[in-house]
């Protein structure tokens, strides 16, 4: 698994790190996020992508995986 850790970080980077590791993964794509707009976000794209997605919250941060 890809892990992306975009904590700390304002949107839109964190969608933009998302999108970049997408692009080349041929497994599946963890992002790390602590806030719920970046979370609300990427989730959006991976629905538009129609990509398998789900999401966990640890400890307040976010584990967003995505399935290639």
């Amino acid at each position: 698994m890809i892990t992306v850790d975009a904590r700390g970080l304002a949107c839109p980077e964190p969608l933009m790190m998302a999108q970049q590791a997408l692009k080349k993964a041929t497994e599946p794509v963890e992002i790390l996020v602590d806030s719920p707009i970046p979370k609300e976000n990427i989730s959006k794209f991976a629905k538009k992508k129609k990509k398998e997605f789900s999401v966990e919250e640890k400890e307040g941060v976010f584990h967003i995986v995505i399935q290639p």
